[in-house]
């Protein structure tokens, strides 16, 4: 594909990725159909492409469409699971394997707690909730998102030239086609046109942390080309993994009870857990 191709494919892309920068709630509408594969200009890889790049804008179509899913993550040293909306709002929940301690975020708030360590801390209360400064519309701990919102990656891996078709494996219990890539750290970032500039900028650095220039995308695939498992290394930076399931399954989310709650307003947003 030639690189005027692969602007006018990445264009596409963000087209159809309307949904990947909103913000979160609990409520969620049922899921919406995806564009007919008519509104890819003729020449271009699409969905009924069966190309690598073809196949890749397939799984954008289809993640898309799931708009959630749980999942389970190993982001250098620390692992931990939880639940992503990433359309049409951000939602997000993490639990930690050695700690009691949850992080749920809502649209622009977040909650921290859930364990008795925050009860003890806060006088009974088991949640702290958290708000953006002065008021604006700003996602908490959305360099963790961005890490591992599939869409992200997936927004980067189009973009990418010669994605490459490994084979079929297993996976679990499931037979998989697994793709690989290679991508350069700014351009990764660069295809991320629906994030705002500050997101981008947090996430360059961490992709970029150990002086990492070059990015190898793994990504497998099921037989709805709907994405399993990703993992983004690189040489002497991140070595990150993500696995998917429950892709558009009936997830929800709730807000923790205002009773059981401590406003801490826009105080900064305390670390994660590792």
């Amino acid at each position: 594909m030639t690189a005027g191709q692969r602007s006018a494919a990445a264009a596409i892309a963000v087209l159809l990725l309307t949904g990947v920068a909103g913000c979160g709630s609990a409520a969620e509408p049922p899921p919406t159909s995806g564009p007919t594969p008519s509104v890819v200009p003729t020449g271009l890889p699409s969905p009924t492409d069966r190309s690598p790049h073809g196949v890749l804008l397939s799984a954008q179509l289809a993640m898309t469409a799931a708009r959630r899913a749980e999942f389970s993550y190993r982001l250098g040293a620390e692992q931990a699971v939880g639940v992503l909306f990433w359309a049409p709002k951000t939602v997000l929940t993490v639990k930690y394997p050695d700690t009691a301690e949850q992080l749920i975020v809502l649209d622009t708030t977040a909650y921290r707690g859930g364990d008795p360590a925050t009860a003890e801390r806060t006088g009974g209360r088991h949640w702290e909730k958290f708000t953006a400064p002065g008021g604006q519309r700003e996602i908490p701990y959305a360099g963790l998102v961005d890490r591992i919102n599939p869409m992200v990656a997936l927004t980067a891996a189009v973009a990418a030239e010669s994605p490459r078709l490994i084979g079929e494996e297993e996976l679990g219990e499931a037979t998989v086609q697994h793709y690989r890539l290679t991508v350069g750290v700014d351009r990764y970032v660069a295809a991320q046109t629906l994030l705002p500039a500050g997101r981008q900028q947090a996430l360059q650095a961490a992709l970029s942390a150990g002086g990492a220039h070059q990015l190898t995308l793994d990504l497998w695939l099921n037989d709805k080309d709907q994405l399993v498992q990703l993992r983004r290394s690189s040489e002497g930076g991140p070595d990150d993994t993500m696995t998917y399931k429950n892709l558009g399954g009936p997830l929800s989310v709730q807000a923790p009870a205002e009773s059981d709650t401590v406003d801490e307003g826009a105080r900064t947003l305390p670390p994660l857990a590792s």
